[in-house]
């Protein structure tokens, strides 16, 4: 049964939606804050750019996003008020780098209309109060006392209904409103209130403007010395204070975002529905103002919100296409804008030069998933991005290896990379080792590798460790000796032989140190000098050696000061000092599978100590460099097999590669420990290579072959983008033809019909367009398919049309185009007209299924007399409002309509009749639908809330059997466009959460989700952890976790039930020790077995 479902976001939301610039994590530090919805991220500028100090969760969709300092505070506050109607005011801790919530509350009313133009809310310039529009005809304050804490809210009425913005005006002595309305004739003005405080009520203000300009939506109050308003309209700016008035016409655009310059508000930065950046400067003399100004810099995404940083750097936000991070460069005559060194534009004329992208997903208008590699692992094809920035985007999850070079190599038991010179850059051999013999590969002058010999090397045996080290020598280690060879003639310098009747089983080193095991627990440890092997130390154990490591992390790069060694018997990694090989840590690991490999590393600035088993758990803990000292261990399975340990450098940082049958790479980020997976099945070995031919890369053992490739960016999710230059609306992969199908539109600027539709054919690999096939005049491409028809082997693109006529409400006439693919090009094979938009398509029974206005109609494949073939009209089913998604699964239908929820209609072969079986009588508007399995059908609304319903095959009377019953509600806090059957990972048959189904769905904010299926013994498990991790963990400002996640539209709002957040519960993983073993108390179990049980579930996605 799919009740029980498990909600979690594989890829954070990307569209920003606000942002504002302050001194909020210190009086001196310049911090920008984005805000991405339900999420909001904390940045620190800095002379190499942005740099990230806190992304959190909000507890609520973010409608407000203001920073203010209260009288008396050295730095600023945060205010964030939410579409649900919770507020909250954050402060900055510096000692724990948190947000501690000075104030929050509730402002919602029980009667009220929601405004249609979304929440206003500002603040007063002096802090006296806080100004909310959040139903229609009020106005709310929140008033601060003289100590800058806040006082009980109250509302005032407000006599213009239609309102389009509010601002508070700068520089009166009372607090002043400023407001941007349209009356009932359609004709906007603006008029002025002080907010007189003691009576609660409004007085008329200073000034009023009436009959602006028609277009005119957006104020920007203007700072002291001039003080006043700027009214941003369609095709005019103006500029209103008490006394004066300056107008200038502008070339006709929508602004949609403003940012201000300089502190004394005389330039401000606009940007429009174009992505075009323009700057607007009030000229002035004196204090008095004279005229404005405007001018185009450049151009850029379309931005919904823009921060001036300092220095002429800009964040510029945006809901279409990706954020950038711009600079500015200044020009012209008296108002330059900036001065630097550069005034002149570059080639294209614009000012503009971006420094950094942020890549962002939304609005995910469709998507699908694919196999591309045919790896078992499905990729998720995005239609990302809005008119001129659409594109499509490759999300797969894991890091993946692009293989340079390979050969054939059976049975390798290890492999090393070695330079000829020791401060030579690049890696010159690849030492790879076999259980009789070691081989030596080198780049050759045509970059091929090919067989070498280092003459000082045993190649007649099997390698146990190899490295560089100092004077320009190489050291290798095998079973009988340590030798020390020059790496400039390859001669042996030096050689130490085991003692008489011992072996070395198992050895490491670095440059300036060799550590070694022979049997019976004799731990040998080897200082290298020029030349010279020196035996330094000799310790023996209790028991027989299993893995050793000396990597140096401390202050010198060469040398060690303390070596981590695995304890075969007692199953315990112990901490050596070096060089007198004292015995500092002992920590037993519990079991028994013995240690398999340890190495000491250091992430962003902290040490650690890996551990890895023999079953393919890895152990983590903190490591004191100073007292050897071992705490807060962690324990994560990434296998089955026993796990190899080595660190390689990309982009600057070191990783760890743990090689298994499940590779991962271990990666840290905001001091927290992450693990990728590799889109690799098995690899036994793995050392980095960085040759001159392929610099930056990894050397892979994997079965029966050597590969050299280099890796992606170390990140979870790994996105590529396919800039289409236009809108792709929507998606569909063919595999037989190895091709996508797009529906795209495309603005052309010149012409007298701006938007042009297409269909387009991509070849799946490559992602270029082969072919397109253009639609008629106001013709969308609204719904498409691959399907094939029942007697006709071949497989066929259908695809559904609109033709949007701006004269009709809804369309009233649509196709059905059926192509073919051959030689790369779409045949039209044949089309039928159809009474309206076609919104959906489905294969149904070997025919094809059409979702058309209110009605859903069946079409079979039939064969004309001629050899040609057509689509025939077989029977119908009316009685919705409008039909836009429908699912099916065998001769059931579900439909999701505009506003009637979901309702489940039965097609009846022997009648050739569609019925309707079922409905859901809420009204739900919805957004997206999927069948989870035969009797359970997943929809998602347009308040953002998830919902399951049951058919209720059992009823007892009619009555019963034709409702759908609602079984699960929650609260995602997304609007979904698209469910699609399909995982994100590689399912590995092996592993508890292999046989869970999934439905990965996309939204507008570029979130992509999972939703699992689960066992209903592993829900209330589930159920148990999150009600406790809500006691434990608290939201941001004080917002109630249950309370987001509760059901909510106009009618109602309910609890969750029978849905889990994912995101909550895998955010277990961070929390630290003791809140863990709290958790760990309440729900009985171990800290260990929660960590599995949760990570397990960190693999779904």
């Amino acid at each position: 049964m799919s009740v029980w479902n498990y909600v979690v976001t594989a890829h954070k939301p990307t569209n920003v939606t606000h942002s504002c610039v302050g001194n909020f994590t210190s009086s001196q530090e310049l911090n920008l804050i984005i805000a991405k919805c339900t999420r909001i991220e904390i940045n620190l500028l800095t002379p190499q750019g942005l740099q990230p100090m806190l992304d959190v969760p909000i507890y609520g969709r973010i409608a407000t996003l203001e920073l203010f300092r209260p009288h008396g505070e050295a730095q600023d506050f945060l205010f964030i008020a939410t579409e649900r109607y919770k507020f909250c005011v954050l402060q900055w801790d510096t000692e724990t780098s948190e947000l501690i919530t000075r104030a929050m509350g509730d402002v919602s009313d029980r009667i009220g209309r929601p405004t249609d133009n979304g929440q206003i809310g500002i603040i007063d310039p002096d802090c006296r109060l806080i100004g909310l529009h959040l139903y229609d005809g009020l106005f709310k304050v929140i008033p601060f006392d003289n100590k800058g804490q806040l006082k009980e809210a109250f509302n005032i009425r407000l006599e213009e209904l239609q309102v389009l913005d509010i601002k508070f005006l700068h520089g009166c002595s009372k607090p002043t409103i400023v407001v941007l309305y349209q009356d009932n004739k359609d004709a906007r003005h603006v008029k002025t209130y002080e907010v007189a405080l003691k009576d609660k009520d409004f007085i008329e203000g200073p000034w009023s403007q009436n009959n602006l300009d028609n277009g005119a939506d957006l104020l920007i109050p203007v700072p002291p010395p001039f003080c006043g308003v700027l009214i941003i309209g369609e095709e005019t700016i103006v500029y209103c204070s008490a006394n004066v008035f300056r107008a200038i016409p502008i070339r006709p655009s929508i602004t949609k975002a403003y940012g201000r310059v300089d502190a004394d508000g005389s330039r401000y930065l606009l940007g429009d529905h174009a992505g075009l950046l323009h700057l607007l400067v009030i000229t002035h003399e004196k204090e008095k103002v004279t005229g404005l100004k405007i001018e185009l810099l450049g151009e850029t995404s379309i931005a919904s919100t823009i921060s001036y940083l300092d220095n002429a750097f800009v964040f510029i936000g945006s809901s279409y296409g990706d954020s950038q991070c711009k600079e500015i460069l200044g020009h012209g005559p008296a108002h330059s804008l900036l001065v630097k060194l550069n005034l002149q534009p570059d080639a294209k004329g614009s000012y503009v030069e971006v420094l950094d992208r942020y890549v962002n997903l939304g609005p995910i208008v469709d998507f699908c998933v694919v196999d591309l590699e045919r790896q078992g692992q499905g990729q998720v094809v995005t239609c990302s991005g809005a008119y001129k920035d659409g594109s499509l985007r490759i999300v797969r999850n894991g890091i993946g290896i692009n293989e340079q070079a390979s050969v054939e190599l059976q049975g390798i038991k290890g492999m090393w990379s070695l330079r000829s010179l020791t401060d030579d850059p690049f890696d010159t051999f690849l030492v790879v080792s076999f259980i009789s013999e070691t081989r030596i590969l080198a780049m050759n002058i045509e970059d091929e590798l090919e067989e070498t010999e280092i003459e000082g090397f045993c190649s007649q045996v099997q390698t146990l460790f190899c490295h560089c080290a100092v004077f320009n020598q190489l050291v290798q280690v095998t079973s009988s000796s340590v030798r020390l060879v020059s790496s400039t003639t390859r001669e042996l310098r030096q050689e130490w032989n085991a003692p008489s009747g011992y072996s070395i089983n198992v050895a490491t080193a670095n440059a300036t140190q060799v550590l070694l095991a022979t049997g019976a627990g004799h731990l040998v440890y080897l200082e290298i000098g020029d030349g010279t092997l020196t035996q330094a130390k000799h310790a023996q154990l209790e028991c027989e050696i299993s893995c050793l490591d000396i990597n140096p992390i401390g202050e010198n790069p060469n040398y060690s000061q303390l070596a981590a060694v695995g304890m075969w018997t007692d199953i315990s990694v112990r901490i050596f000092s070096l060089p007198d090989l004292n015995l500092i840590t002992k920590e037993p690991l519990g079991g028994e599978i013995i240690p398999r490999s340890v190495l000491l590393c250091s992430f962003e600035g902290i040490s650690y100590l890996l551990c890895a088993l023999g079953d393919g758990h890895l152990l983590n803990f903190l490591l004191n460099l100073s007292t050897g000292e071992l705490k807060d261990r962690k324990k994560v399975s990434l296998g089955t097999q026993p796990i190899t340990l080595r660190t390689f450098s990309s982009k600057n940082t070191t990783h760890v590669f743990a090689a298994s049958d499940r590779p991962t790479v271990i990666y840290s980020s905001n001091k927290k420990l992450l693990y990728s997976n590799v889109n690799l099945k098995e690899v036994s070995h793995m050392c980095p290579f960085n040759s001159a031919a392929f610099p930056d890369s990894l050397a892979i053992a994997k079965e029966g072959e050597l590969s050299i490739g280099t890796i992606d960016d170390i990140q979870k999710l790994h996105i590529r983008s396919i800039p289409l230059g236009e809108h792709a609306r929507r998606i569909c992969h063919q595999e037989q033809s190895r091709t996508f199908s797009i529906c795209s539109m495309k603005n052309q600027s010149n012409a007298e019909e701006s938007e042009m539709h297409f269909i387009r054919l991509l070849d799946d690999q490559t992602f270029e367009f082969i072919s397109t096939y253009p639609l008629d005049t106001f013709e969308y491409g609204c719904s498409i398919l691959s399907c094939s028809f029942s007697d006709d082997s071949n497989v066929y693109y259908c695809v559904g049309t609109a033709y949007v006529l701006p004269e009709e409400n809804e369309p009233t006439k649509g196709r059905i185009l059926v192509f073919i693919v051959e030689d790369g090009k779409l045949q039209l094979i044949a089309e039928k007209e159809t009474k309206g938009a076609v919104y959906s398509l489905n294969a149904f029974n070997g025919k094809l299924l059409a979702a058309i206005n209110q009605k859903i109609q069946l079409y079979k494949w039939m064969l004309r007399d001629d050899g040609t073939r057509e689509l025939q009209s077989e029977c119908g089913h009316h009685g919705h409002i409008l039909a836009l998604y429908v699912q099916t699964r065998g001769d059931f239908i579900v439909v999701g309509d505009l506003m009637k929820s979901i309702s489940l209609l039965i097609y009846k072969h022997e009648e050739g009749a569609i019925e309707e079986r079922a409905r859901d009588y809420n009204a739900n508007w919805m957004s997206a639908v999927e069948i989870l399995d035969d009797d359970i059908y997943l929809g998602a609304e347009n308040n953002f809330n998830l919902f399951t319903v049951r058919k209720n095959s059992e009823g007892a009377t009619d009555e019963e059997r034709g409702r759908l019953e609602v079984v699960g509600e929650y609260h995602l806090g997304e609007f979904v466009n698209r469910f699609r059957h399909g995982s994100l990972v590689m399912r590995l048959p092996d592993s508890d959460v292999g046989q869970i189904p999934t439905v990965i769905f996309g939204t507008v904010n570029g979130v992509i989700g999972v939703i699992a299926s689960l066992p209903h013994e592993q829900y209330l498990f589930l159920e148990k952890l999150q009600s406790n991790l809500r006691k434990v963990i608290k939201g941001v400002g004080g917002l109630s976790h249950e309370q987001w996640r509760s059901f909510n539209n106009e009618k109602k709002t309910v609890d969750a039930k029978n849905f889990l957040d994912g995101d909550l519960i895998e955010s277990f993983l961070d929390l630290s020790r003791s809140r863990m073993d709290e958790i760990s108390k309440a729900m009985e179990i171990s800290v260990e077995e929660l960590c599995k049980r949760v990570e397990e579930l960190t693999r779904l996605h």
